[in-house]
């Protein structure tokens, strides 16, 4: 595969890294809301890596969220892009049709012993007074990850449960991990502060953590474009990568997009939906590339987390 060297500019002067020439970049939108500038700047990123690399970019629906993805947010996101002007190759991929490799992967890593079933309400988490705090919030204090066997047969015939990882026994398994961050370079991964994280929800036949790794592997994502929001879960997407035997791409954790009031966007924040903004006559095209130029609309900055 050939490779390019490119060349950029931070506040520590000129960076050197590599790329391929068939660069692939994603954009990834769970159809739960309209998307909002904070979903159209890190579209618009990846939009624009791609296709100065004569790349691809590709689009994901993250629809296995059961009860809370609705179908006209999928027609709505695509809209939206396309008034961005963000044109995509391919048909999008929808996780609700991958379901079958995600618990192929996690049989495997059940062969392997490295998950457990976990059968605690997030008010027996809340309730255990050894449950520390790590990068992502509560760490799972490890309730469940003893059980004698015949107790975890009993339980997971009647009780809900969802998937761990056992991260340490994962750890062990891989040794040191690092990843790469673009414009700043090797990161090391750290995934014990994580605690063990879920891979299959008691409501969803996968995590984020699971769907999105298999996914970006099996779409052949040379970089992960996301909010910077997201550093911290790169630690745990670094360790599956490790255990499954998948390639690591090149990530770029961006500011996120904040409102006037100085907090990070959400879906519920209508004024700065994407529908909302073409209704009001605002040219796509033109919004898009001043994104890409770092230049928001008047009451919107970039912050770092």
């Amino acid at each position: 595969m050939c490779r390019k060297i490119w060349k950029d500019s931070d506040d520590r002067g000129t960076v050197y890294g590599v790329f391929t020439t068939s660069m692939l970049t994603r954009f990834a939108p769970s159809p739960t809301g309209d998307l909002h500038l904070g979903h159209a700047y890190s579209a618009a990123l990846a939009h624009a890596a791609a296709r100065a690399a004569g790349g691809q970019y590709l689009i994901r629906i993250d629809d296995i969220d059961g009860s809370r993805s609705r179908e006209a947010y999928v027609g709505a996101s695509l809209a939206d892009l396309a008034w961005l002007g963000l044109n995509w190759d391919g048909e999008p991929l929808h996780q609700s049709a991958r379901i079958g490799d995600y618990a192929a992967a996690l049989d495997t890593l059940r062969d392997r012993d490295l998950v457990y079933p976990c059968f605690c309400t997030r008010a027996d988490i809340a309730a255990s007074l050894s449950a520390p705090h790590g990068p992502s919030g509560a760490v799972y204090p490890g309730i469940c990850r003893n059980l004698p066997e015949a107790e975890r047969e009993r339980r997971m015939a009647t009780e809900p449960h969802c998937w761990r990882l056992d991260t340490a026994a994962a750890v062990v398994n891989v040794g040191a991990l690092t990843w790469e961050e673009q414009r700043q370079g090797p990161r090391i991964a750290d995934p014990l502060a994580h605690g063990d994280i879920v891979l299959a929800r008691k409501d969803a036949p996968a995590s984020y953590h699971l769907a999105s790794t298999l996914d970006d592997a099996d779409m052949g994502v040379t970089q992960v474009i996301r909010g910077a929001d997201l550093i911290a879960a790169t630690d745990v997407h670094r360790l599956l990568q490790a255990l499954l035997d998948l390639p690591t791409p090149l990530y770029r954790h961006h500011p996120l997009v904040c409102g006037p009031d100085g907090r990070r966007l959400a879906k519920r924040d209508a004024a700065a939906s994407l529908a909302a903004m073409r209704a009001a006559g605002v040219d796509g095209r033109a919004l898009a590339a001043d994104l890409v130029a770092g230049r928001l609309p008047t009451g919107y900055s970039l912050q770092m987390p």
